[in-house]
């Protein structure tokens, strides 16, 4: 059996709840400066918001008008030339985050590409890697998940002929609880993994923040013989990953949440290198996955030959002008480094938490996992009395989260932009609202 110690207390620094703390926290961060690295929005007096809705739209790079700008001058100046002879050529501008993508989730170059959006990703990886049979035709997924995951996960159902009430399997907290037990989901896929063709869960629990034990649940997946997938909107850009390591099937995220390049942002896709070398493997194609040594040929070669890698399965080339912000994002994350990041963001939740605590704790509960490597940036709160009246208060005072109906904010400290002050000005406006009430 295996232990889950996702509520057991967290021990932490001793901190104290006064401004200078907060302060001289953000003296010591080494990653201070990369907040200058953001345009972060005004309040109405003009100083800046405190912006924690990082787990819904990331905050805007600087870099980013001038990456676009270069694409804008290149098509001015050269036309369709600019696939070949641009600052940033086109052609292979998808190669541009081979490395850095990679980076971003702990894979090989060439086991990530960025293309389309995360729900088009998800479909396209379950074309490849959902293949039912007469006994294993199952999805496993976790609840509460996107509704997005939950409709492309109940359409491909459909699609193969199977009824979701039977075939999806949700598996749920245990009853009284907020978030699941790792031993629970490991006990479901060991009892139930000879009837699931594919577990598929998100790496970060949108609603309450948590972080599943990835490696884990992938390694007990594979030894039922179960294909094993994530999805990584709320993971990337927010805690580590070796999806290589892991062994991990595939795996899509957006990049418009924690890895800032904006509203609509190119998805990212990870295709373990032992099927991407396959070539065999079932795809829908489209020409930019086709081998690029014939890609301009044409109808001199009709037939579909998948260049290897992830790459392979691109159906259409990349939209330059949406991936240049992702290119100055991914310069930041490089500079910064993901553990770097992670040990702040662990600070921060920390920190979060325990002003939180020094306010109401039964007023407000935080029902993200109280154990630092089972939750990322966001830490998700119950409001217990008046919750729409909350949302006012702290939208009033300058506050940029976000409310999911009907009882619980979620907030998220980000490490590359946010402050400790930012985490200690929201907590003042969660306490007056708290006197006030």
């Amino acid at each position: 059996m295996y232990a889950d110690s996702t509520q057991a207390p967290e021990t932490s620094p001793e901190f104290t709840n006064d401004e200078s703390y907060a302060m001289a926290l953000d003296k010591l961060d080494p990653l201070a400066s990369f907040r200058d690295q953001f345009h972060l929005p005004p309040s109405s007096d003009g100083t800046p918001a405190i912006y924690l809705a990082g787990n819904s739209l990331g905050l805007q790079p600087i870099g980013v008008r001038d990456e676009i700008t270069q694409e804008l001058d290149d098509w001015a100046r050269l036309g369709v030339d600019a696939h070949f002879d641009g600052h940033n050529p086109w052609y292979g501008y998808h190669e541009i985050f081979r490395g850095s993508g990679a980076r971003l989730v702990g894979a090989q170059p060439g086991e990530v590409v960025m293309m389309n959006s995360l729900t088009v990703n998800l479909h396209l990886m379950m074309v490849t890697f959902y293949q039912p049979t007469k006994s294993r035709y199952k999805i496993l997924m976790d609840y509460p998940a996107f509704p997005s995951d939950v409709y492309a996960i109940k359409s491909q159902l459909r699609h193969h002929g199977y009824d979701p009430a039977e075939a999806l399997i949700e598996i749920r907290p245990r009853e009284g609880e907020h978030t699941l037990r790792t031993e629970d989901i490991v006990e479901h896929i060991d009892r139930h993994g000879h009837s699931i063709a594919l577990v598929l869960l998100a790496g970060v629990n949108y609603f309450t923040g948590q972080v599943y034990d990835m490696g884990l649940i992938t390694q007990t997946g594979k030894k039922q013989g179960c294909i094993v997938g994530w999805d990584l909107a709320h993971a990337a850009g927010n805690v580590e990953m070796k999806l290589h390591d892991w062994d991990v099937d595939f795996a899509c995220w957006c990049n418009y949440k924690y890895v800032n390049s904006g509203p609509g942002a190119l998805a990212g896709c990870f295709v373990h290198q032992r099927h991407g070398n396959n070539l065999r493997q079932p795809r829908l194609a489209g020409w930019w996955g086709n081998d690029p040594n014939q890609r301009f040929q044409m109808h001199l070669l009709p037939e579909f030959t998948p260049q290897p890698g992830a790459a392979g399965w691109q159906i259409s080339n990349p939209p330059i002008l949406a991936a240049a912000p992702l290119k100055a994002s991914l310069a930041l994350f490089d500079q910064a480094t993901i553990p770097a990041l992670r040990k702040k963001s662990l600070m921060l939740t920390a920190y979060l938490q325990f002003l939180i605590d020094d306010i109401s704790p039964e007023r407000f509960e935080v029902i993200t996992p109280r154990v630092p490597k089972a939750r990322g940036c966001q830490l998700s709160i119950l409001v217990h009395r008046r919750p729409e009246a909350l949302l006012k208060s702290l939208q009033d005072g300058c506050v940029v989260c976000d409310f999911r109906r009907p009882d619980v904010i979620r907030v998220a400290p980000v490490p590359l932009y946010n402050s400790f002050h930012d985490v200690w000005r929201f907590a003042q406006v969660l306490q007056k609202h708290d006197e006030k009430s």
